[in-house]
């Protein structure tokens, strides 16, 4: 097993709004600094609700007269854990689980070829699919933004459909329904500019639903 580190994530505190009164704080994540756009797909937004019904009417919250308060609005809160070399890094949510394979670590350079250690890294993340119990699993893979975009749109699809067909294999689970899909240079995670940051934008993620504790 890989060492791993884990990467302390930052709060800041946000008040709901109601007609210039503040009554309730939620936490609120932002994104990671090295990123100019997070990595948000369709589909893969936040999908937290608030923990509690608030009523508006409710005599108790001390309303100035006519004020209402605002809908109540919770954010995921994020935990990141990154293998010591960054080859793998694993995000948790509240509402999903997402693992993040670099592209050096599952194939060759311009291949769509899964190597040996991209097998039994494969297997680990498929016990966590089974553990979850989930029935949907989405795979989407990404490059970073040299080539031309149509190139980087092809190469991350068939990275994207290698990956799926190896957990496929490995979950032999009729009832799990995969969403593939290959976004190129889109959604990085670091800055294009720099071999480091070109390295982490290219990745495979691997995301399904959290249903256990």
């Amino acid at each position: 097993m890989p060492r791993t580190r884990t990467r302390p994530v930052p709060f800041r505190l946000a008040l709901a709004g109601l007609a210039g009164l503040a009554v309730a704080a939620v936490l609120v994540v932002p994104a990671p600094a090295e990123a100019d756009t997070p990595s948000v797909p369709p589909g893969t937004e936040p999908t937290a609700s608030a923990p509690v019904d608030v009523d508006p009417n409710d005599p108790d919250l001390k309303l100035p007269e006519g004020g209402t308060l605002a809908e109540p609005k919770v954010l995921d809160i994020k935990q990141v854990v990154e293998d010591e070399t960054g080859d793998e890094r694993r995000e948790d949510t509240n509402a999903d689980v997402t693992f993040a394979l670099q592209a050096e670590v599952l194939f060759g350079k311009d291949s769509a070829k899964l190597g040996a250690e991209a097998k039994a890294r494969i297997t680990t993340i498929a016990a966590e699919i089974k553990k979850q119990n989930t029935t949907l699993v989405r795979v989407f893979g990404f490059t970073d933004n040299l080539g031309s975009s149509a190139h980087g749109d092809v190469l991350s699809k068939q990275r994207a459909d290698a990956v799926q067909a190896e957990l496929a294999g490995e979950l032999n689970d009729p009832k799990i329904t995969f969403e593939v899909r290959g976004y190129g240079e889109q959604y990085p995670i670091s800055d294009n500019s720099t071999e480091a940051g070109r390295k982490k934008n290219r990745r495979v993620e691997v995301t399904f639903p959290r249903t256990a504790s």
